[in-house]
C-alpha cells in the first residue's frame, strides 16, 4: 500500500469527503460463529437482534456484563443460514472470543477465531470503485476482486471489502487501480469524530452503559428476547436518565485523549478522541456528566495548561448516505 504522511492530511480529508479514500485496517478481531444454534446463541448474548438478520445482511451490537456495562461492540454479518462472521475492535477481541467460547456449552454451535483482511472505502465514489451497491448499512454482497472471493459490505460512509489475508495484496492493488486513493487512519478518524461515532477503547469503555455512549439506537433491540445485561439497560431506557452522555467538544486549543474535563470546580469527564478538523477546527468526543449540557463552557486540563471548550450536541457533521 502506498505510504501517506501527516502533512497530507488535508488532502486526504478532501479525498474521503469528495471522492474515495482507501484505508487498510489491520487492527480488527474476527470470530466465526457457526452451527444450527448460532443465531439463537448470539441472540442470547448480544444487545441486538441476530435471529431476524437475513443471509447477506448484518447488524451492529454490543456485549455487556450483567450490570449493563460495555465489554465490546461489534458488527455481525450473517454469511449463511447457520454461519455468522463477527468483526470487532482488536483490543476487545480476546475478551469477546473468551466469552462466546465459554457460554456456548450445551448449544450446537462452534466459535473460532479467524483471520480476515478489511479494506475500507470511504467517500461518495466508493460505489464507482467496485461497481457494487449492496444496500443499506451492513448489507453485503459476494464479489470477486482480483480473482479473490470477497464480501463487499455497505457502511455509513462507503464500503468495506473483506477478503482472506492471502489475497490482500492483489485486492488492494486492484482497488487502487480502480481509483481508490490510499489515505491514513487519521483521515478516517476525522470523519468518525465529525459524525459523533464513539470507538470502543477510546471514547467508550467498560465503565459505560450503551445509553451513556450514545449507541442505544444503533445497537440495542428492546423487542428481542433476553440477553446478558438486558435488565439494567431496559430499566435505564424506560425509567431512568443516564448520568453521563456522549457529547462533542469544540476546543480553543490543543487537547488530548484522556485529558480531564472540568465544569466549574468539578470534573465531569475525560476527552475521548480529539482531532483537528479542516472543517470544524479542534473537536473531540467525550462522555460527560449530564450537568455538562450543550452550550456549557468547560475547561480541559491538557499538559499543564487549561483550554476552554464548548460542549455541543452531536454530530458535528450530518453526512448523507453515499
Amino acid at each position: 500500500m502506498s505510504q501517506v504522511t501527516e502533512p497530507d492530511l488535508d488532502a486526504q480529508y478532501r479525498q474521503v469527503r469528495e471522492e474515495c479514500g482507501l484505508i487498510d485496517r489491520t487492527d480488527r478481531a474476527w470470530i466465526a460463529v457457526e452451527g444450527p444454534d448460532a443465531a439463537e446463541y448470539l441472540q442470547s448474548q448480544v444487545t441486538n437482534d441476530t435471529e431476524e438478520i437475513g443471509v447477506g445482511d448484518g447488524t451492529y451490537a454490543a456485549l455487556l456484563d450483567r450490570k449493563g456495562h460495555l465489554q465490546a461492540d461489534m458488527r455481525i454479518l450473517r454469511v449463511g443460514d447457520d454461519d455468522f462472521l463477527v468483526d470487532a475492535e482488536g483490543s476487545a477481541g480476546p475478551r469477546l472470543f473468551k466469552h462466546l467460547a465459554m457460554y456456548k456449552i450445551g448449544r450446537d454451535v462452534e466459535v473460532a477465531e479467524t483471520e480476515r483482511t478489511l479494506l475500507s472505502l470511504l467517500g461518495p465514489a466508493s460505489f464507482e470503485v467496485t461497481g457494487l451497491a449492496p444496500g443499506d448499512e451492513h448489507a453485503f454482497t459476494e464479489a470477486t476482486i482480483a480473482g479473490a472471493p470477497c464480501l463487499v459490505v455497505a457502511t455509513a460512509l462507503g464500503l468495506d471489502v473483506i477478503c482472506d489475508p492471502g489475497a490482500r495484496s492483489e485486492v488492494l492493488a486492484q482497488l487502487e487501480a480502480d481509483r481508490a486513493i490510499p489515505v491514513s487512519e487519521a483521515a478516517g478518524e476525522l470523519l468518525r469524530v465529525e459524525r459523533g461515532v464513539p470507538r470502543f477503547g477510546l471514547d467508550m469503555t467498560e465503565s459505560n452503559m450503551p445509553a451513556e455512549a450514545g449507541i442505544v439506537e444503533r445497537a440495542v433491540s428492546f423487542t428481542k428476547g433476553c440477553y446478558i445485561g438486558q435488565e439494567p439497560v431496559a430499566r435505564l431506557h424506560y425509567k431512568g436518565r443516564p448520568n453521563r452522555h456522549l457529547r462533542g467538544l469544540r476546543a480553543g486549543g490543543p487537547i488530548r485523549h484522556g485529558d480531564p474535563v472540568r465544569l466549574g470546580e468539578k470534573e465531569v469527564g475525560q476527552v475521548g478522541t480529539s482531532v483537528l478538523s479542516p472543517a470544524f477546527g479542534r473537536i473531540a468526543l467525550a462522555i460527560l456528566r449530564r450537568e455538562a449540557e450543550p452550550g456549557a463552557k468547560v475547561i480541559v486540563e491538557s499538559d499543564g495548561a487549561e483550554t476552554e471548550a464548548e460542549v455541543v450536541e452531536l454530530p458535528f457533521l450530518e453526512v448523507p448516505e453515499v
